[in-house]
């Protein structure tokens, strides 16, 4: 029995009941139903609890495999197996990645739209990040110009949807790969695609806000030259 993926049906869902399905401190805690994600396409994994019998377990990370794997605080204590628990998601740290993780979407279609350059690299972390491109030049005041599109939609509070199509249905999807590099694997037969409606699409796995308004102001922190044709670009959000 696999985990039912939570975090992807209801991103704003921050807490839930489950059961385990499996319990061990060196490979994880496996559950029936988890809200918590478990860390992919650059955006880090979820922490916070899990409640039990009148205990509480940290989950500070989460091991890939076929099913989530919840990583435990090394001082808590694991539930066995077939515990019910009640999960509950670190709100501010997930809110925060998520803007972030819709952030970096809308400066890729932002930098796509207008000057042509896919992400060769990219990192987050809550209210913070930074994409690579395959720019070989920026002009005269590239660094406000971007800042500026941005918050031009961020203002557009154009609506952030995802839901998924067979593999052969989203590649002909124009530019759905928006990495100068194909990372989706050829095992993968549903594709999940996220779509800033009117800006940008691109497969994607992770969690995301409403619209680009909850992204909130991004300001453009730094232009970096990360050698011949690449261009690494900085974001922060406002808290």
């Amino acid at each position: 029995m696999s985990s039912e993926r939570l975090d992807l049906l209801d991103p704003t869902l921050r807490e839930w009941d489950a059961v385990v399905l499996e319990s061990d401190r060196e490979t994880g805690i496996v559950l029936d139903r988890s809200a918590f994600y478990p860390g992919g396409g650059g955006q880090p994994p979820d922490h916070g609890v899990l409640l039990w019998g009148g205990v509480q377990t940290r989950i500070v990370g989460a091991l890939k495999g076929d099913d989530v794997r919840l990583v435990a605080h090394e001082d808590d204590p694991v539930p066995p197996a077939g515990t019910a628990v009640r999960g509950a998601i670190e709100d501010g740290r997930r809110t925060a990645l998520m803007r972030t993780h819709s952030g970096l979407h809308l400066l890729s279609g932002v930098v796509f739209r207008d000057f042509g350059a896919l992400v060769t690299g990219g990192n987050m972390e809550p209210l913070e990040a930074r994409l690579d491109f395959n720019l070989e030049s920026v002009p005269e005041g590239f660094k406000e110009t971007i800042e500026a599109a941005c918050n031009v939609e961020v203002e557009a509070d154009r609506a952030i949807e995802a839901y998924e199509l067979p593999r052969e249905q989203a590649f002909a999807i124009p530019d759905i790969i928006r990495t100068a590099t194909n990372l989706l694997p050829p095992t993968i037969e549903v594709v999940r695609i996220v779509d800033i409606v009117g800006l940008d699409v691109q497969a994607d796995g992770g969690t995301h806000v409403a619209s680009t308004r909850h992204i909130g102001r991004m300001r453009v922190a730094k232009i970096e030259n990360k050698g011949k044709g690449f261009r690494r670009i900085r974001i922060a959000l406002e808290p």
